[in-house]
Parts: C-alpha cells; sequence; structure tokens
C-alpha cells in the first residue's frame, strides 16, 4: 500500500502540479487534502497548459481516480468551470470524487473575504480574496455547510436560513452592506447541487479500498509548509494544514499509512502575500529570477516576491514534515548566474540563528547570512541524468541535501513532464 505525500516546503508555489501530474502517471488514485481555489497547480502535458485549482494535478491519467476530500474547501462554480474546461478536452472526470464532508465556501466568505481585508489596512495577509479563510473560520466555529448537504434540499434550507440569518447581520451592521437574498443564495446552490450530485460521496472506504489493493496512492498538497497555521508565519499564514500532518487529517488517513514525504522546493525562494520573507530581493537580481521563472500567481496573477533559496526555511520544512526526499524545481532558472547563494542560517541584534524563529517580530529582524557557490552558466532544461548536469549545478543540489538533512530525489529542469531528472527512487 504504497502512499507519497508531496508537501510544498516554503510559501508555496514551488511546482507541485507538475511533480503531481508526473507521478501520477504510476499511480492509481491522488487525493487533495487541504486548501481551496486560492491554490492554483500549474501544469504543463499533451494536453496543453493548466491552472487547476480545485481537480487533483492527477485527472489527465486515465487510469488515475482523483478524490477532492474533506479537508478541502469547495466553491461549487470554480469547480464546474474546471470540470467543463477538461470535459471540453475530452478528459474524463468521471473518475473524480468529492467528499461528502468537504466544506462549500459561500458567496458570504467571499464578500467577507474582501471586507476584511480592507478593514485589516496595512495589516492585511494578502488573501487571495476567494472566501477561503472565511468558508475554514465557519468550520471552526460550526457554522459551516458541507457537500453532503447538498444531497438534502429540505436540510440545506434549514442550514441556510440559519447560517446567512447570522452572515446578513455581519454584512448589514457590521460592513454597512445589502444582505445577501436566500432564495437567491438558495437556487443556485441547488442548482450545483443536481451538477454536482454524480460526484458527492462517503471518499474514506473509496481511500481504503485502494490501500488495500495496494495501489500507490498520491497524497497532493496545496500552499507550503511556511504559510501552515501554526508552523508558518503567523498571522501571514492559510487557513488549513498544508503539511503531511495535515494530509492525513485533510482526508481520514492514519499516519502509519505513509510511506513517503517528498518535500517540494524551488531552486531559490519566492513568496506571495505579505509576511517576511529573509532573503527577498529587491534588486535586479530578485526581478531576473522573477522574469526568468515567470513567477506571477497562478491563482491572481500577482507577482511574486523572489529572492535566494533559504536553507533555515528548507531545514524546519524537513523537521515538521518528515521529508524523506526532496524535490528540487526550477534549477533551470538559475541557469544565467555566474554565483549562486544559500542562506544557511540568520543574523539579528548580533546573533547567529539558524533555526527559524517562531516570533514575527524577530524574523523581521532577520538579515540572512549567505554562502556563495559558483554558478554554471550554461544551459540544463535538456539534461536528463543527475550526473550530465554541470559540475558546480551538482554541488548546488549535494549542498542543499546537507542543509536539509535529507536527500534529493527528483530534480526539475523545465515545466514539462520530460524536463526532469530522477536521482533515486522516491519509495
Amino acid at each position: 500500500m504504497p502512499t507519497v505525500a508531496i508537501i510544498g516546503a516554503q510559501w508555496g508555489d514551488e511546482g507541485k502540479g507538475k511533480v503531481v501530474d508526473m507521478l501520477a502517471a504510476e499511480a492509481q488514485m491522488v487525493v487533495r487534502f487541504s486548501g481551496g481555489s486560492n491554490a492554483g497547480h500549474t501544469v504543463v502535458n499533451p494536453y496543453g497548459e493548466f491552472r487547476l485549482h480545485l481537480v487533483p494535478a492527477g485527472i489527465f491519467h486515465p487510469q488515475t481516480t482523483c478524490i477532492i476530500g474533506n479537508g478541502v474547501v469547495v466553491d461549487p462554480e470554480v469547480l464546474l468551470e474546471e470540470l467543463e474546461l477538461l470535459a471540453g478536452l475530452g478528459i474524463d472526470t468521471s473518475r473524480l470524487f468529492i467528499s461528502s464532508r468537504a466544506h462549500l465556501v459561500m458567496p458570504y466568505h467571499t464578500l467577507l473575504d474582501g471586507l476584511e481585508e480592507e478593514f485589516r489596512g496595512r495589516g492585511a495577509i494578502g488573501t487571495t480574496r476567494k472566501g477561503i479563510g472565511p468558508a475554514f473560520m465557519d468550520k471552526a466555529a460550526r457554522l459551516g455547510i458541507r457537500m453532503g448537504d447538498l444531497q438534502d434540499a429540505a436540510s440545506f434550507r434549514d442550514r441556510l436560513d440559519f447560517v446567512l440569518d447570522y452572515k446578513n447581520a455581519i454584512l448589514t451592521k457590521v460592513f454597512g452592506r445589502e444582505p445577501l437574498s436566500k432564495e437567491d443564495v438558495y437556487n443556485r446552490y441547488l442548482e450545483y447541487a443536481q451538477k454536482l450530485a454524480p460526484y458527492i460521496r462517503d471518499t474514506e472506504p473509496i481511500i481504503a479500498e485502494a490501500l488495500d489493493r495496494g495501489d500507490l496512492v498520491i497524497l497532493e498538497g496545496a500552499q507550503g509548509t511556511m504559510l501552515d497555521p501554526d508552523f508558518g508565519t503567523y498571522p501571514y499564514v492559510t487557513s488549513s494544514p498544508p503539511t503531511a500532518a495535515g494530509a492525513c487529517l485533510g482526508m481520514g488517513l492514519s499516519p502509519t499509512k505513509i510511506n513517503s514525504i517528498l518535500g517540494v522546493f524551488k531552486a531559490y525562494t519566492t513568496r506571495v502575500g505579505g509576511g517576511p520573507m529573509p532573503t527577498e530581493l529587491k534588486d535586479e537580481v530578485g526581478e531576473r529570477i522573477r522574469e526568468r521563472g515567470q513567477e506571477y500567481g497562478a491563482t491572481t496573477g500577482r507577482p511574486r516576491r523572489c529572492g535566494w533559496l533559504d536553507g533555515v526555511v528548507l531545514r524546519f520544512s524537513a523537521g515538521v514534515n518528515g521529508f524523506t526526499g526532496g524535490v528540487l524545481t526550477r534549477l533551470d532558472v538559475l541557469d544565467i548566474f555566474p554565483t549562486v547563494k544559500i542562506c544557511t542560517a540568520y543574523q539579528a541584534e548580533g546573533s547567529k540563528i539558524e533555526r527559524f524563529p517562531s516570533s514575527l517580530s524577530l524574523l523581521e529582524r532577520c538579515q540572512p547570512v549567505y554562502e556563495e557557490l559558483p554558478g554554471w552558466e550554461a544551459p540544463t532544461d535538456h539534461v536528463r541524468r543527475f550526473e550530465d548536469l554541470p559540475p558546480q549545478a551538482q554541488a548546488y543540489v549535494r549542498r542543499i541535501e546537507e542543509l536539509m538533512g535529507c536527500p534529493i530525489s527528483i530534480v526539475s529542469v523545465g515545466p514539462r513532464r520530460e524536463q526532469t531528472i530522477r536521482v533515486r527512487p522516491i519509495l
């Protein structure tokens, strides 16, 4: 029963979509376990280039069952748009199932997401304003509405009446906005219910049966470890756990069932939204990385903040998740630089800091301590064997392994499936 978790090791946008799409060729199941439509996985394959927000990246393989787990919040409109796009390209979506325990993103979530961000002013988190945070807030506050609620129209109406009265009070009395119409919301979501009915299931037994058969199951993470609400740069974090532990929570899986945990990270560092990022480069080098890597958000289109690789982050992320292997992506972006840098520690107020701090105020004062390595100044996008990489690129990879404390299993040198170097087995 091999089970492989694909986990973001940085602040998200590490290239997990490509990794899942590639490994799904060998898998019988892919399960998305966290986040919502605020996550965007870019996939480039023979069908074209896709930015998936909810449908797992394994959908392009005809033998692979795809599941949206209970740890995901689902915007029905976004999901139906993705299904329509995929069906229009002849991709079979009947292999997709949605957990009946997954929570719905409702219209008031989207409204409140924007209003609350505006209220924060200079302290805004930088959310995608897709309603994801408010949906998870309602889940924790026991005010959520779940996919399974759509299967009983009368029960859904009762639940909506109760919750919408509460939300309309906030919209009108706190923010001075017009209330949402119960009839409009009810009728719209009944339409969604009819279209999504074939996909909604109790997914835990489906996953358990796959494991009993010995199928290869891939757990598809969203966002990255440094956005975890417990271990990330709080409060500049996401609203669900993107860690390996979150994979178990988000699909109903025992931790003992996970055989391999792959941490995915770029050869440099990026971040979207607010919050500290010690290695951020606000100069020509940062701009060159952004343009070569086309570092713009798959969900929002916002330019990503770019900087040199942060080894402190990787070491911390590897410890929190227990990575059994690493997946290094976008190595080719660094092909043009005569030297490359890795942050090996931080400096703050005369002290050297080697462990990622929990204090946001301390992190904001941290300056990176860099180790400079020779660049390779040669194209790598055509390389398919590790030993064929320039020696300086090999040395860069090996140094990252030392800093992380775990081996690198895969090196990606471009967006396409074939632009991949398998260094060692993942299981």
